[in-house]
């Protein structure tokens, strides 16, 4: 079944095909000024005007390697689909006669929420309704939001980024991360390599117009790294307290009400929920995020606390999530019974709501 955004672009014809293109002008643009920095840095510096052949081969080398990492971490995120919230959240038409019917408000909030009790969903409106988008039809998954850019709902959607002309989300998070940090290592090697030449021109001992190319290289790389760092930065908070750029405006709201940590299952196990838990694959642009971008597993709370599911036992992502960690709060309470040995606590029943 095509997709909202889909039936709009058949509808729209000619205009609507316009209007995906001119989305992609911010990536031609970051293209082109990459393409000019490829001829500024390997033309005009290392071929033209480096003279020690050693050194010459240690840049462009370097070089190169940077801007591997940094093409490839970009292609992924750009090209990454943003992920399809599961048939079986959208409410089949017999549902939307029924939701169509409804007389009142409260009665289309009954019929989303008879449909949604056995969905593994905890997140909810403001109001305490279940999250229902009324474009796409479906029962919004726990952290998905609807992206009017795309056209679709997007699973775990942190914002959706021009640059890359794509929602960044659940399934590029990791990539878009590394090309925060891979972009901003790229600036940097350029600013840091060029440095010597803008402090000869500075002292009058370089002719500015035979490099110009290499001057302006290094002011652009500055301009770049100044904004990349602050981002990379923020992102890298996002990662450890396990929230999005959405989360961090808008906490997401549970049963028992708003919650800025309900995710945070603490630093580590954080990051290991978007570049996996296996450390080799951490740097590298493939993917190795952990869960499905529909289920996600929560900080343990007592078993009073009510969710639409009744407890995370259906669910064995957020069994695993929770068992990390207990693991991790376990460790710390031997610790402190070795510490107090006359001391006895007892751990309490815990489950993970969904």
């Amino acid at each position: 079944m095509p997709s909202p955004h889909e039936r709009l672009m058949r509808r729209g014809g000619s205009w609507m095909w316009c209007v995906k293109t001119v989305k992609w002008f911010p990536v031609i643009f970051i293209v082109s000024v990459i393409l000019w920095s490829y001829y500024a840095y390997v033309i005009q510096l290392c071929l033209l005007t480096v003279v020690s052949n050693i050194q010459r081969v240690v840049y462009i080398v370097l070089y190169h390697a940077f801007l591997l990492f940094f093409l490839w971490s970009y292609y992924q995120t750009i090209f990454n689909s943003i992920g399809k919230v599961p048939s079986q959240f959208r409410l089949p038409a017999s549902e939307l006669d029924r939701l169509m019917q409804a007389e009142s408000d409260e009665a289309k909030i009954q019929v989303v929420k008879r449909f949604a009790q056995n969905l593994p969903i905890s997140n909810r409106t403001a109001s305490g309704a279940v999250r229902f988008c009324e474009i796409c039809q479906h029962v919004k998954p726990d952290r998905a939001h609807h992206c009017s850019v795309c056209g679709d709902c997007v699973l775990k959607m942190d914002h959706h980024c021009p640059w890359v002309n794509n929602c960044v989300s659940f399934t590029n998070y990791k990539f878009f991360t590394l090309f925060l940090g891979y972009a901003f290592s790229y600036c940097m090697f350029i600013a840091l390599t060029t440095l010597q030449f803008f402090i000869k021109f500075w002292k009058n001992e370089l002719n500015g117009m035979e490099h110009f190319h290499i001057l302006l290289l290094f002011f652009v790389s500055i301009m770049f790294a100044l904004s990349l760092v602050s981002l990379f930065g923020y992102h890298l908070y996002l990662v450890v307290h396990n929230r999005t750029t959405l989360e961090s405006f808008r906490p997401p709201v549970f049963q028992t009400g708003p919650d800025k940590n309900g995710f945070s299952l603490g630093k580590f196990n954080n990051f290991q929920e978007v570049f996996g838990d296996n450390k080799n694959l951490w740097l590298l642009p493939v993917y190795s995020s952990l869960g499905d971008g529909v289920t996600f597993p929560q900080r343990c709370i007592d078993e009073d606390t009510d969710s639409l599911l009744g407890g995370c036992q259906r669910w064995d992502d957020n069994e695993a999530g929770c068992q990390r960690w207990l693991e991790s709060e376990a460790t710390s309470h031997h610790h402190v019974q070795q510490d107090d040995s006359d001391s006895s606590s007892a751990v309490p029943d815990i489950v993970i709501m969904n």
